[in-house]
């Protein structure tokens, strides 16, 4: 029998964590390559998660669990590394002298032939080790669980993306493809009259979960449109990524300007039938942006680098507990637009990510130049101080079809005017799910070539993906929050002797006064 006696209920598991445990017929194992000798921080990770996964077991027996030392178990480090299991060195300090080891903080779910790797410790930058490890146990339970349901799950849910209307090239989009094929079965969705999405589409698009539409430069048919609209209708889910205005940073670092002007897509009224509304006007944030590297000068004809601030490429920092961008590094958003929400009965709307009360809007047609770096504040031709303006939201709740009300219902068979329960994200960059491509070889989503940064768009676009089609409701654990109950190390430095000397003679005043009122009691009564 186990109490929970802790504020935020952290050993007791979620109703749905037990309904997914529940739901497990045949024998899993778990190897966890946390043993060894290591730092205490990361023996408290291993205790959590010893913990968790003996929950899991008295839920189900069919989990079992066993602890592994990779290193003295000579586990081949390539058999790791083709796992996407990666080694952390660290810094061990005893005895004075300070050594290297190396951990392997990731578990490896086993069912049969399904293999999948958990990584124990979330990736996140800026942050010290004790709030790292802090945040990797709040996230415990999720990324156990979440993981555990796909090892376990014998038909993944099939995961669309559209091509067809001149969206990112296949090796641009190659980083979004591995991470959707890492919990999906996600491919291409190509019209078959390879114009247009048609009727003879519809078979097609019914088998899809989810449908990804990233970076169209192409104007939707209303024949589409009516499509993609009784697809949502049907329960289908929806990622968006849109670009309102044509800037590519490309052009701009060969010719140092360029001229951004609107894209016309043709879903205004499409959009704000669901309370949205996509703004053709570029934003800059002068407080939370990217940095960017590029060619300043020649000496000895060596070229000469210079780092500067580039406030059209914001940063989407999570400043709420959302469960999409909870935990995350922050997003780099390139030449992004905004999104006015309108708000819509029984559609809740979630701001995912927004820019910082110093925002700047740049209408267009105008010139960008490299040239602004050097007055990121001043405010140039067509610009004007705003308030902070939304990149990318969350819909969920009961859509109503746009064309509820129109003539076009009539073409469609088993028109819907309204949807279930259902979800949808949008966000206004098309860019966020683009990956560099550095001599015909795609780099990891989210990896800046030249700062050597790595921001979390993949992160953001994995949990997007999971949120979308998160049947289970797994997607709340990741708000759990631990309360770190640290104790103050420059007290204990300052008051040691005391407690030390506090501890050691308590016990025996107690153990005198009781022996000697003992003594006074017998004395009394026989003396």
């Amino acid at each position: 029998m186990r109490l929970d006696l802790t504020k935020e209920k952290r050993y007791t598991l979620s109703d749905n964590t037990i309904k997914v445990l529940e739901s497990v017929k045949k024998p899993i194992n778990i190897d966890v390559y946390l043993e060894g000798d290591f730092p205490a921080d990361f023996k408290q990770l291993q205790s959590e998660t010893k913990f968790m996964l003996e929950n899991f077991r008295k839920v189900n027996p069919n989990v079992d669990f066993k602890f592994i030392d990779p290193i003295k178990t000579k586990i081949p480090k390539d058999s790791l590394l083709a796992r996407g299991i990666y080694p952390s060195v660290l810094d061990d300090r005893k005895s004075g002298k300070t050594s290297q080891i190396e951990i392997y903080p990731y578990a490896l779910i086993k069912n049969g032939r399904n293999k999948v790797t958990v990584p124990l410790i979330v990736e996140q930058n800026y942050v010290d080790n004790a709030e790292l490890l802090n945040k990797s146990i709040e996230n415990l339970e999720y990324n156990l669980i979440s993981k555990l349901k796909i090892a376990t799950n014998e038909n993944f849910k099939k995961v669309g993306v559209l091509v067809n209307q001149d969206e990112l090239s296949p090796g641009e989009f190659q980083g979004f493809m591995n991470l959707a094929l890492e919990n999906y079965d996600a491919g291409p969705i190509i019209p078959k009259n390879q114009k247009e999405l048609s009727l003879a589409d519809i078979p097609m698009l019914k088998q899809m979960s989810a449908l990804v539409i990233a970076k169209p430069r192409k104007a939707f048919t209303d024949q589409e449109k009516l499509v993609l609209d009784q697809y949502i209708m049907n329960g289908g889910k929806t990622l968006w990524m849109i670009d309102a205005v044509n800037a590519e940073m490309d052009t701009l670092m060969r010719s140092e300007k360029l001229m951004p002007f609107p894209i016309d897509l043709n879903m205004t009224d499409f959009f704000f039938n669901y309370g949205l509304r996509i703004n053709p006007a570029l934003v800059k944030d002068v407080k939370k942006f990217a940095k960017l590297k590029f060619v300043a000068g020649e000496v000895a004809g060596n070229a000469q680098y210079s780092t500067q601030p580039w406030p059209y490429f914001p940063l989407g920092i999570a400043e709420n507990d959302n469960p999409i961008t909870k935990n995350i590094n922050p997003v780099k958003f390139e030449f992004p637009t905004s999104i006015d929400t309108l708000g819509r009965k029984n559609i809740k709307t979630s701001v995912l990510f927004e820019s910082s009360e110093r925002t700047l809007l740049k209408q267009v047609p105008n010139y960008v130049s490299l040239e602004e770096i050097n007055s990121v504040d001043s405010l140039g031709q067509m610009e004007k101080p705003s308030t902070p303006k939304i990149f990318a939201v969350a819909l969920q709740g009961k859509f109503t079809s746009a064309y509820a009300s129109r003539i076009e219902r009539k073409s469609y068979p088993g028109f819907k005017a309204s949807s279930p329960e259902n979800k949808m994200i949008v966000i206004a960059d098309g860019d966020i799910a683009r990956n560099k491509v550095v001599k015909g070889k795609p780099l990891p989503l989210g990896m800046d070539v030249l700062t050597q940064e790595r921001f979390g768009n993949e992160q953001f676009l994995k949990n997007a993906l999971d949120y979308l089609l998160d049947d289970s409701n797994l997607m709340e654990l990741r708000n759990r929050n631990i309360e770190e109950r640290l104790l103050d190390r420059y007290l204990i430095s300052e008051e040691r002797n005391y407690w030390q000397w506090f501890n050691l003679l308590l016990p025996l005043v107690i153990i005198g006064i009781l022996g000697g009122l003992f003594f006074w009691l017998r004395k009394k009564k026989f003396g």
